[in-house]
This record gives structure tokens, C-alpha cells and sequence, in this order.
């Protein structure tokens, strides 16, 4: 089976269940029952590349990071040893990029060591809607988002397209997604196989999209404008029965792969792979599909089964995934799956002939990289066990020392106690074994050769063992302490305290402060202390109550519960404002709801909570003026 998610960073997913019980790569594998599995969007660099992620048990895996936004995009492609393995590997869509310890390209390799189709300049020059870096491979290609498998039936190919963000990235993703185009069009033009998965970041079509017309018209835009534009346009006119608004390209007239998750679910509205995580979206089921499967038109009959797991967590995507079948129809011959996805002579119908060894690992393989090659997972150190002939061979080679190599020691050891005790007088002696008691011969030996502790006097664990025992022993000084200062320095005590705190609270009030000030001062400060000369208890902790308590949320109108915090973010005159709404997820329309279970319409900016007008002093949200003003500067 094939499994593609999108994951936020390769280790997002483990912050949720089911995968926070284990926390490991294989566990999650396990979970998703794939033999495939590609992870976009997993944001590390290679020096944060750890154990757990690249040994994985039974695995392999293969990486595209960026070249020079660390920390961004990136797409990783894991293969279960057991039942697939690849004959070929490159990273990126161009073939630009060289090999591991190689300054050859991947497109003027020798024939035989090429996946091929690699596009030219001047076909991306000439693709429609063709873009300033269309014909710049390199920078295409520097943002780790392509990594492509070739198998013996098939070549995969696990993309992170650039999303919609701002125009400022509008001509680098135009320009990654003809390059895609290219790519596709020309491995099936010589013959070969293609499965595209991955987060192309393109809606479809309506039905791939929540309350698709009311949300157009929100964005200022109609049905027909949104998807005629050149996205949307070259993935219908990529795929059969794609629907192409206007006249369709003369470079693209032909469609080249099929929709296979759509195929098993032709008709199912809210089939949806990702949700916006800031209006809490998800619950409600209000996003998009934009996450695909999709393979050549000659391999729609392989597969059984496609869907999307929209119940398994762990980033704002959730995983797709295809399912193969055991036997397909291979050139008109029935062939077992695992022939097409092994090296020849692997398998032959199914039956395994010759075991996984290093040999099978392609030098982009995440277990070749220098700081893991030759290397094994921490945990199989402590998993696996010496064999019982390994340590009987162990304890009959072992050198027993003999009884004058023990007394030897002894004495030696005896000598250093005596001179470190000449040296070192003022440190206790260790208690010495009694004597007249007949110890074991090994005793003797663990006597011998074991280091000497360094003695230690009871005296000093009392007070290890003692320590602070409360929060105020650290405020109350030791009897020691008041006994030295008494000792040595007597005249204090007879000096008037309350002079001394008279003076320093004259040197403490501003220059600037009246004599009233002063003395309201004095008079509040009387009044919290107690005839003992300290604060009043009470009123010490209401003070610190009040500090650190929760200020009182507004409740929302439509639910009568605590709103939740936001910030404004949108530019304006309103940037950076926090403001009060209601806590709900948004519902599946997408809008603010009135008695139902989803979001309500409350709206109160935090500044202006609490502040009753002189007219109404019991102003609730409803009333509120920024209620009825705030959407079009919010949202």
C-alpha cells in the first residue's frame, strides 16, 4: 500500500494519538499498514537528522532537503525492505542535482543508471503561462521538494508543491508545476509508469472544495475565474475526464495519469485532506482536498482501494492512501506485485528467492549517509543478546588473578591509605571490616581492585540529608547565623530599630513626594501591619491572589461559554489587537452560526472588555460596537 501525508516537520505527528503512545517511525508505519510511505512538508536540515529517522527497523528511506532555506519544505520517501525496494533514486524534477559524492548530474549518467525523462529549457521556456524561472533549474530545484523511486513496474514520484501565499512566490510555483508537467508527460512519453503522490496543493474542483461559491465570493472572485487559473488548469488537463475551463493548451490536450482516489468515491462531498488549523476548521470538516494519489492510465486497474484517514491526526493534513493488488495484470501477463516493486530475480510470483542485503541500498539511501553508514539503531545494543556459547567462552577465558597478585594489592593499597591519612589527617577513617570473620575469595578480589571511596564524615550527611525543607527557610536565617552576628557584632543590638526603619523610609520617598504623600503613605502602611512589626498575612495574600489570578473571560452569546484570546494579524489599523470570540470550531458552511453547535457571532475587543459605558454599564457582547464593525478587519 501506498501512504502520503503531509506532516507540518517529519516529528509533528507525535504529538498526537495514536502515535504519541510509541513515538517511533515503525510504530507509525505499523499504524498506517504501508509498504510506502511519503512524508511532505517535514521541515529539518540534515545535521538534525537523527537515529530514529533514518535507521528505522526493516526500513529505508530517502530525503530531498532544501539546499539553502534550512529548515523548509522537504519530502521524504520511506520503503519497506520486506517488500519493495528500488532500482533507482534522484532528488528533484529537473535532473540537474548530482549524486551523492558525484559531480555528475543524474540526466548525463550512462543510460542504464538514469530514471530518464528529464524536461529541457526549452520546453519549460515554452510551456503556457511560462514563467521568468521556468527555465531555471537550479533554483527549482533547491528547495528539497521532489525525491523520485524507480521500481521495476513503476516510477514514484513524492512532491511538495509550493502553495499560494503571496505573488511574490507566484512565479517560482508556476514555474515548479510546468516543470512537474514536463516531467510526467515525458516518462510516459518513453514508456514508463508514473505514480504522483504527494501535497500538490491544488484544488480540483467544487466538490473538492468546502462551500466552494460562498467562499469564492468572500475572496472577491467567481467559480469560473478560480479555476481557469493556470494551477487548476494544468492538473485537470493532466488528468482524464479533468474538468478545463476554456480552450484546452495544445501542449496538454492529452491526459497522462488518473485519479484514483476519486474514482473509488466519484460522487462523496466533504472528502477533504486539509483544514485551516487557525479558525479550528476540522471538527466542522470545512477545507479542502488538495493531497493526491495518482498513477498513469494504465495502472487504474492495479489498485483495490483508495481513501483519505481523516480520522488519524497529526498536522492540519491528514494521510491519503492506494492500495495495490496482490496479482495485476502486467502486459497482459498476471504478475505478483512484488515481482514489479524488487529487483529482478528478488521475487518470482510472489515467492522471495534471495534475501535484502546492503548491496540492494542506492546512494541516496538515508543509511549511506556518512554520519549513519555502518551504523545500528541505539536500541538494538540492548535488544539483542550474546549467545550461550559466547559467554562460556567469555567466563573460561577470564583471568582469574592469582593469591599473590591479591595480597600484593592489598599491601599497596594499605600503604596509600597510611600516607593519605598522614596527609590528610583532619579526614575521618572508613569503618575497617571486623576481623576474625572469614570473607569468600571473591570479596577478596572485589577488595583488592575496587577503587578506594573517599571517606566522608556522618556530620556532613546529616547536613547533605537536612537541607532546605520549606519555601520559608530560605527567608528565615539559621539560629548559627543569629548566634554569629550576635557574637560579633553586640553593638547592634542595642541600636533603636525603629529609628533605623524611620531614616530609611525617609531616604526611600522621591524628593518630588509632599508631605501629604508621605504621610498617606505611612498611615496605609500602618494599617497592614500587624503590632509584630510584620505585613498582615491577609492582606499579603489577597495581594498575590489578585496578581496571579485568571482575568474573567466574556462568555459568548450563542453558547453562554468563556470566549478564547485572539490577535489580529491581518494588516491595518487593527494589527497586533487582541480581541474576545467564541470558542467553537467553525461549521461546515464555513460561517458564524446562530443556535447551533458551531461558532456564534461574538465578537469583543479585550480593550474594551470590562469598561462599561455610562449609558449601559452592563454592556454585554451583544451590544458591543466592535461587534457589528470587526469582520471586514479581522477576517
Amino acid at each position: 500500500m501506498i501512504n502520503g501525508a503531509s506532516t507540518k516537520s517529519i516529528r509533528n505527528p507525535f504529538s498526537y494519538q495514536p502515535w504519541r503512545a510509541k513515538k517511533t517511525f515503525a510504530a507509525m508505519f505499523d499504524v498506517l499498514e504501508a509498504d510506502i510511505v511519503i512524508l511532505q512538508e517535514t521541515k529539518i536540515q540534515r545535521k538534525d537528522l537523527q537515529d530514529d529517522m533514518v535507521l528505522v527497523p526493516g526500513w529505508d528511506c530517502y530525503f530531498s532537503l532544501p539546499k539553502y532555506e534550512k529548515g523548509k519544505f522537504g519530502v521524504v520517501i520511506y520503503t519497506r525492505q520486506s517488500t519493495c525496494t528500488p532500482i533507482r533514486a534522484e532528488e528533484g524534477l529537473s535532473g540537474i542535482l548530482c549524486p551523492p559524492n558525484s559531480s555528475t548530474s543524474f540526466r548525463d549518467l550512462p543510460a542504464e543508471e538514469q530514471i530518464g525523462g528529464y524536461p529541457t529549457v526549452e520546453q519549460a521556456q515554452a510551456a503556457p503561462d511560462a514563467s521568468e524561472l521556468s527555465g531555471d533549474f537550479s533554483v527549482l530545484d533547491s528547495e528539497g521538494r521532489c525525491m523520485i523511486l524507480e521500481f521495476p513496474g513503476f516510477v514514484l514520484i513524492g512532491v511538495y508543491n509550493p502553495a499560494t501565499r503571496d505573488d511574490a512566490r507566484n512565479a517560482f510555483r508556476i514555474g515548479f508545476l510546468n516543470l512537474l508537467d514536463l516531467r510526467v508527460r515525458n516518462l510516459a512519453g518513453i514508456g514508463k509508469r508514473v505514480v504522483l503522490a504527494g501535497d500538490l496543493n491544488i484544488v480540483k474542483e467544487e466538490l473538492d472544495m468546502a462551500n466552494a461559491e460562498v467562499d469564492l465570493r468572500k475572496r472577491g472572485t467567481s467559480i469560473e475565474e478560480y479555476f481557469s487559473m493556470p494551477p487548476r488548469r494544468m492538473l485537470n488537463q493532466l488528468l482524464e475526464n479533468g474538468k478545463v475551463r476554456g480552450v484546452p493548451d495544445e501542449s496538454r490536450n492529452q491526459p497522462v495519469l488518473y485519479d484514483i482516489c476519486r474514482s473509488f468515491h466519484p460522487h462523496r462531498k466533504g472528502m477533504f485532506t486539509c483544514w485551516e488549523t487557525k479558525v479550528q476548521a476540522r471538527p466542522g470538516n470545512y477545507g479542502s482536498r488538495i493531497d493526491y494519489i495518482l498513477c498513469s492510465l494504465d495502472m487504474r486497474d492495479w489498485f483495490e482501494d483508495s481513501n483519505i484517514q481523516e480520522g488519524l491526526m497529526g498536522s492540519d493534513h491528514c494521510p491519503v492512501y492506494a492500495t495495490i493488488k496482490d496479482i495485476i495484470q502486467h502486459n497482459g501477463v498476471p504478475t505478483h506485485i512484488k515481482d514489479l516493486t524488487n529487483p529482478p530475480g528478488t521475487f518470482v510470483q510472489g515467492q522471495r528467492l534471495r534475501e535484502y542485503s546492503t548491496k540492494d541500498q542506492l546512494t541516496l539511501s538515508g543509511r549511506l549517509l556518512p554520519e549513519f553508514n555502518r551504523r545500528r539503531n541505539i536500541r538494538d545494543m540492548f535488544s539483542r543478546k550474546p549467545s550461550l556459547l559466547e559467554a562460556e567462552s567469555i567466563d573460561e577465558t577470564a583471568q582469574v588473578p592469582s593469591e599473590s597478585a591479591i595480597e600484593t594489592a592489598k599491601v599497596s593499597n594499605d600503604d596509600k591509605a597510611d600516607k593519605t591519612d598522614d596527609n590528610f589527617h583532619s579526614q575521618p577513617h572508613a569503618a575497617s571490616p571486623q576481623r576474625g570473620i572469614k570473607r569468600r575469595g571473591s570479596e577478596k578480589v572485589l577488595d583488592a581492585f575496587s577503587k578506594k571511596s573517599k571517606p566522608h564524615s556522618a556530620s556532613t550527611d546529616a547536613s547533605l540529608r537536612k537541607g532546605q525543607q520549606s519555601l520559608k527557610g530560605f527567608f528565615k536565617p539559621t539560629a548559627s547565623a543569629n548566634k554569629n552576628m550576635d557574637e560579633e557584632s553586640p553593638d547592634l543590638a542595642s541600636v533603636d530599630t525603629k529609628k533605623i526603619a524611620e531614616v530609611q523610609g525617609i531616604l526611600n520617598q522621591p524628593l518630588h513626594a509632599s508631605i501629604e504623600e508621605q504621610s498617606s503613605a505611612s498611615q496605609a502602611q500602618e494599617k497592614d501591619v500587624v503590632p509584630g512589626g510584620s505585613q498582615d498575612p491577609a492582606k499579603s495574600i489577597e495581594s498575590w491572589s489578585k496578581l496571579f489570578a485568571r482575568p474573567v473571560l466574556p462568555r459568548c452569546e450563542g453558547h453562554d461559554e468563556p470566549c478564547k484570546v485572539m490577535v489580529t494579524k491581518k494588516p491595518g489599523v487593527n494589527c497586533g489587537r487582541s480581541f474576545y470570540m467564541c470558542a467553537k470550531p467553525l461549521g461546515p458552511s464555513g460561517m458564524k452560526e446562530k443556535a447551533t453547535e458551531w461558532r456564534c457571532r461574538t465578537f469583543i475587543w479585550c480593550s474594551d472588555w470590562g469598561l462599561p459605558s455610562a449609558s449601559d454599564p452592563q454592556k454585554t457582547p451583544k451590544d458591543n460596537k466592535a461587534h457589528q464593525d470587526s469582520e471586514a478587519q479581522i477576517w
